[in-house]
């Protein structure tokens, strides 16, 4: 089945199309973007825009807040027209551009579930006795890996799931990550202990496949889904006597554990974090430090016998922000 191509209607749909390749072309999958571009190209035309150029009347129908609307949704279309804006300014046509100070926009309102290191034992140990199933044959084997993965490597779940058996250098003991969130390949390296259960896995569960075979397959072909994973996971939790509410905990949130718990250890050795942080980032395939950043933030609230120290030696890292990461 081919892909449906979708075209910009309006008269800045060149326009639009060019920045969204500017986007890409620096790394941004930019799929959320293009769906709210598409929508305020049909607005465009609605508004019967007959210039090339984007009047402050058609910028705030844009972002007004809509009855019953969120601000993270409203704020959303607010910052994809202020880049816009900003994109056109610099090819000399003339755009309004929403004011920064207008509304705040906050990446980090989320705080995440940080799980305790006995909640974290609690949990493998639920995975590694985890029942035979006739229906999938291979769950017993896959839950005790995949959450030791998402945990001790700190990967996004479509990250694991994603892995091919090729992927997984059991020589050297590393993850070749590809097609992530902001197309940002990298390697990342096991623990011993890690890696020997991975070589165990593969011997039980791909003696003869072939390279490209998923590292976690699915008995109908292809990999686990996320669902199927996070259905588990809820499961898991309870079993281990974690509440879980709408909001959490997240599958993510093992990942904002490894990452916490890693600062943690870093800060109570006497580590120096300024040189430390860039490889955090780069080993969670973060685009820039600010995610990474916010992990000290929140490991100083958590830990309140080591808030001294992070605030005498680190104030200077850390935003003065709330948390949340979605990366």
């Amino acid at each position: 089945m081919s892909k449906k191509i979708i075209v910009f209607e309006s008269i800045l749909g060149e326009l639009i199309t060019g920045y969204i390749e500017e986007k890409r072309a620096v790394g941004y999958k930019y799929i959320k973007g293009f769906s709210l571009l598409k929508q305020f190209d049909t607005l465009a035309v609605k508004e019967h825009l007959m210039e090339k150029k984007l009047p402050k009347a058609l910028v705030l129908l844009w972002t007004e807040k809509k009855p019953n609307q969120k601000d993270s949704t409203r704020n959303a279309r607010i910052s994809i027209v202020r880049g816009f804006a900003k994109y056109m300014v610099r090819l000399g046509y003339e755009a309004y551009v929403f004011p920064d100070a207008a509304v705040t926009i906050e990446r980090y309102s989320y705080v995440p579930y940080i799980f305790s290191e006995e909640e974290m034992r609690r949990i493998f140990s639920i995975c590694d006795n985890y029942p035979v199933s006739n229906v999938s044959p291979n769950r017993h084997l896959i839950l005790p890996l995949i959450f030791r993965l998402l945990y001790g490597c700190g990967l996004r779940i479509s990250e694991a799931l994603n892995l091919t058996l090729n992927d997984v250098d059991l020589k050297r003991g590393t993850l070749f990550i590809r097609d992530t969130k902001f197309n940002k390949e990298r390697i990342v390296p096991m623990a011993k202990s890690l890696t020997e259960r991975c070589r165990l896995f593969a011997s039980k569960i791909h003696s003869s496949a072939s390279c490209q075979t998923f590292f976690f397959p699915s008995p109908y072909g292809g990999h686990y889904s996320e669902t199927t994973i996070y259905k588990l996971f809820r499961r898991i939790l309870w079993e281990a006597g974690i509440s879980h509410s709408g909001k959490g905990p997240r599958l993510h949130d093992l990942r904002h554990s490894f990452s916490v718990h890693c600062l943690k250890k870093w800060v109570l050795n006497g580590e120096d974090l300024t040189n430390l942080l860039p490889y955090l980032s780069a080993y969670l395939g973060h685009v820039d430090l600010r995610g990474t950043q916010h992990y000290l933030r929140l490991t100083a609230d958590l830990y309140p016998e080591i808030i001294a120290s992070v605030e005498r030696n680190f104030s200077s890292l850390i935003p003065e922000v709330t948390f949340h990461e979605a990366n």
